[in-house]
């Protein structure tokens, strides 16, 4: 796994194997930044379920202002934590649950990038909280990766999908 574009190219990140994870496939993060390229620069992002950070880290190497990490993992936490070692500031590293976060949080966020363990289904809940709690800027965008989940994009925009295989990529904005 390594960051595909931006300026930490080619920096190989670490991952780690838990039951229920997987990381993004470098082609799915490829194609997946290039649609969202043009709200990355100055952007505030957050990385729910961040896993290895691989998400937000390419967000920062693309030009994003900053990045909330969130995971209640201990190994994905350390993981990030090795990850991000490179970025000397405004990365936040969260260990708490999602929905704690996502209730407790004073932030906004331009870029919200939800790849929750597809086996929980939790993306439809995220996207409640989300919406009830106003986290989302009105030029912002969330993103979504998943498998089969059933996706109700509330008030949301479905402003661009796509398959890659068994994962589907959906993209909402305001």
């Amino acid at each position: 796994m390594r960051v595909i574009s931006g300026i930490y190219k080619g920096k190989n990140l670490q991952g780690f194997d838990i039951d229920g994870t997987r990381p993004t496939m470098d082609r799915v993060k490829e194609s997946l930044m290039a649609m969202i390229q043009s709200y990355i620069p100055d952007s505030v992002c957050l990385d729910l379920f961040a896993g290895s950070g691989s998400l937000g880290i390419e967000a920062i190497s693309n030009g994003a202002l900053e990045c909330t990490f969130c995971d209640n993992n201990d190994i994905a936490i350390k993981t990030i934590k090795e990850n991000t070692k490179m970025i000397k500031e405004n990365i936040y590293i969260n260990k708490t649950d999602y929905e704690y976060f996502l209730n407790n949080t004073n932030k906004k966020f331009d870029i919200i990038f939800l790849d929750p363990p597809y086996r929980l289904s939790l993306i439809n809940k995220c996207l409640e909280i989300i919406s009830k709690n106003n986290l989302l800027t009105d030029d912002g965008i969330i993103v979504l990766e998943y498998e089969n989940e059933n996706i109700n994009p509330l008030n949301y925009e479905i402003f661009k999908e796509k398959k890659y295989g068994s994962k589907k990529v959906m993209i909402l904005k305001k």
